[in-house]
C-alpha cells in the first residue's frame, strides 16, 4: 500500500459513522494559457460535481468542465463574477460541497503550492478527515519567465529566488540585494519602480538587468528590458506607466539572464509571426475550428464570425430518392464535396435508421483532408482523396474514368450545396459517368454579428480577415460592412481576391494553393516578413489595428 493510499484509507476510517464525505482536488491553472494545463487536469476537471475557481482560473479551465457542473463563484451567465468571495467564503464553500459528497475541484491561478490559501484549507479538511488531492500547475513566476524568453538558470548555474512583492519584508530585500542571486518578483506594474529602488538600496547596482512581463503566456503579453535604475522611466516612456490599469499583475525578473541581448535571442513567443494579431475567420464554426487551431500556433487571437447558415433543402424529395439508391445499389460512387455533405447524409441516415454500414460496396470520395476526416467520424474510410489540390479539380485530376468491363455501374451520387458550380458534374460526365447532382443543402446568408463585432470590423479592430469565397466576402459585407482600410485582406485564390476587389478590397494576402491552411501560412509569413522589416528600420513594430488614425476630440466653443 503507498503512503498516499495510506492516509487516505486512514482519513476514511477517521470519518464518523455515517458520514459521507466528498473529495477535493486542488488545481493548478497555470500563468494563463489554456495549453499548459496537464492532462491530469483535464481529466479531473471533466470529473468535477464542483468547480471553485478564482476569475483568472476560470477563464483557463472552463472549457474542461463538463456540463452541468456547479460553479458557485460564477454568475448565471457562466461568466466571471465581478467581485467573487473572499478568501474565508471561498473556503467555506470548498468545506460544504465536499460535505455533501461531491468531487469539488478547486482551481487557482498558477500551482496550488505556492498559494498559501490552498495551503490553508487543505490543513482544514485534513482535520476534519476529508481526503483530498493536489494536481501541480506550472506556477506564474516560472511560465511567465520561460514565455518572456528570460531563462532563470544558465550552464554555469546559480541561485534563483522568488519574492512576493506585497508580502516580502525588508530582511527578504536585504538578503536579495546582497546576493547575486536570479531574483523573480511578482508584483504590480505600478509597483516595479518601488521595487528596483528597494532592491538597489539594498545593494544592488542600478546597471543590474531587469525584465517586466504583463499578461505572461497570453497573446496579451508585453514584455519591456531595462536596468534597475531605468526601469521607471522605460515604462514612462512606452507609455506603459502612468495607467489606470497599474494594479495589473507582473512577473519581473533582476540579473543577468535577462539581458536585453539575450532577450532578443530567446524571445520565442513574442515573436510569433502574428503575436496578439486579432484575425476575423468568416466561417462557420465548425468549418472555422481547425483553421482557428492553427492561427493560435502562430500567435493569433481567432474570432470566428459566421457568414453563412446550413438548411435543409427546400424539397426533400430528391435527398431520399437518392439515399434509397445507396441502399438498393444504384451508385457505383458517391462523392462528398463539404463537410457540410458528409453532415447532410449523416442526418439523412439517422432519420431511416440506416449507420455506415449502408456504404457497403459502394466507393466514397472526399475533396480534401477536412472532408475525410469528417467522414472518418462518421465510420467510413474514403477510397479516393485527391493528392494534389484539394479541390473538385483536384479530385477530378485522380477521378478513374468509367469502364464498362471494371464498374458495374455508372452512376455517381453527387450530394451538395444548392449554390455548388458544375465543374465536378462537367468533369466526371466527360469521363463517362452519369451524375445524380442532388442538393442536399442550402446555404443561406447568416445573421449579422453583434454590434461590438460590426464596429470592430468597420472600425480597423481587427488585424486581418481570412476570406475562403467569394461568397464569404459578399456575405460579410453584407451582414457586418466592409473591412477597414488598415485591415489585411487575406483571400484564399484569385476568384476570391476579384471578388474582394469588387467590393473595393485592397487584398495584401493570396494563398499559393486554394487551402485554408495554405492560407493561413500565408498570412504568417506576410506577418514574418512585415516584422522583419520593421526591425530592420528599427522601428517599433505595431499590429496593422495599431496604425489607425486617432480621432481627434471635438474642440470646445
Amino acid at each position: 500500500m503507498s503512503p498516499t493510499t495510506a492516509r487516505t484509507t486512514h482519513a476514511a476510517r477517521a470519518q464518523p459513522s455515517g458520514t459521507v464525505h466528498g473529495h477535493v482536488t486542488f488545481l493548478g491553472a497555470g500563468p494563463g494559457d489554456p495549453g499548459l494545463l496537464t492532462l491530469r487536469a483535464v481529466d479531473v476537471l471533466a470529473q468535477a460535481d464542483v468547480l471553485v475557481a478564482d476569475v483568472e482560473a476560470f477563464d483557463v479551465v472552463r472549457a474542461h468542465v463538463r456540463p452541468g457542473t456547479s460553479t458557485p463563484l460564477q454568475s448565471a451567465d457562466g461568466e466571471a463574477s465581478g467581485a467573487p468571495p473572499g478568501a474565508g467564503d471561498v473556503a467555506d464553500l470548498v468545506m460544504r460541497a465536499a460535505r455533501s459528497g461531491k468531487r469539488v475541484v478547486r482551481a487557482v491561478a498558477g500551482d496550488p503550492g505556492m498559494d498559501a490559501d490552498a495551503t490553508s484549507d487543505m490543513l482544514a479538511l485534513a482535520a476534519e478527515g476529508i481526503t483530498f488531492e493536489v494536481v501541480p500547475g506550472i506556477a506564474n513566476a516560472v511560465g511567465v519567465a520561460a514565455y518572456a524568453g528570460v531563462p532563470l538558470r544558465d550552464p554555469e548555474g546559480g541561485d534563483v529566488r522568488f519574492v512576493n512583492g506585497p508580502t516580502a519584508d525588508e530582511r527578504c530585500w536585504t538578503e536579495v540585494g546582497a546576493s547575486d542571486a536570479t531574483v523573480v518578483v511578482s508584483t504590480s506594474l505600478e509597483a516595479v519602480g518601488v521595487t528596483a529602488a528597494r532592491l538597489i538600496a539594498a545593494g544592488r547596482k542600478p546597471d543590474t538587468p531587469l525584465s517586466v512581463t504583463v499578461g505572461g503566456t497570453t497573446t496579451r503579453q508585453r514584455t519591456w528590458t531595462a536596468t534597475l535604475g531605468t526601469v521607471e522611466r522605460t515604462l514612462k516612456s512606452a507609455k506603459v506607466l502612468p495607467s489606470p490599469e497599474g494594479d495589473r499583475p507582473v512577473i519581473a525578473v533582476v540579473g543577468e539572464r535577462s539581458a536585453p541581448a539575450q532577450r532578443e535571442q530567446l524571445a520565442w513567443f513574442e515573436s510569433k509571426p502574428l503575436f496578439g494579431w486579432k484575425v476575423l475567420v468568416p466561417r462557420t464554426k465548425e468549418q472555422a475550428a481547425s483553421l482557428s487551431e492553427q492561427l493560435r500556433s502562430y500567435g493569433a487571437v481567432p474570432s470566428e464570425v459566421p457568414t453563412i447558415a446550413v438548411e435543409p433543402p427546400r424539397t426533400p424529395q430528391q435527398m431520399d430518392r437518392a439515399v434509397k439508391g445507396l441502399v438498393t445499389g444504384r451508385y457505383e460512387w458517391i462523392a462528398f464535396t463539404s463537410v457540410n455533405a458528409v453532415r447532410a447524409i449523416r442526418e439523412k441516415f439517422e432519420e431511416y435508421g440506416l449507420d455506415a454500414r449502408a456504404f457497403a460496396g459502394i466507393k466514397v470520395a472526399a475533396v480534401g483532408e477536412q472532408t475525410a476526416r469528417a467522414l472518418l467520424k462518421f465510420g467510413v474510410r474514403p477510397d479516393l482523396v485527391p493528392s494534389g489540390e484539394q479541390s473538385a479539380a483536384g479530385l477530378l485530376e485522380d477521378w478513374p474514368p468509367y469502364d464498362p468491363v471494371f464498374d458495374p455501374i455508372d452512376r455517381v451520387f453527387l450530394p451538395r450545396a444548392d449554390i455548388a458550380t458544375e465543374t465536378l458534374v462537367a468533369g466526371l460526365v466527360e469521363l463517362g459517368w452519369e451524375v445524380d447532382d442532388v442538393t442536399a443543402y442550402r446555404t443561406v446568408r447568416a445573421s449579422p454579428p453583434p454590434a461590438a463585432t460590426r464596429e470592430a470590423i468597420k472600425g480597423g479592430g481587427f488585424d486581418a480577415v481570412l476570406f475562403t469565397s467569394s461568397s464569404t466576402v459578399r456575405n460579410l459585407v453584407g451582414i457586418a460592412g466592409k473591412p477597414h482600410n488598415v485591415t489585411v485582406i487575406a483571400c484564399i485564390g484569385p476568384a476570391t481576391a476579384r471578388t474582394a476587389e469588387e467590393h473595393g478590397l485592397r487584398v495584401d494576402v493570396m494563398a499559393p494553393e486554394p487551402s485554408v491552411h495554405k492560407l493561413a501560412e500565408a498570412l504568417a509569413e506576410f506577418g514574418a516578413d512585415r516584422r522583419a522589416a520593421a526591425l530592420e528600420a528599427g522601428e517599433v513594430l505595431k499590429r496593422p489595428s495599431e496604425k489607425r488614425p486617432q480621432r481627434r476630440r471635438a474642440r470646445t466653443p
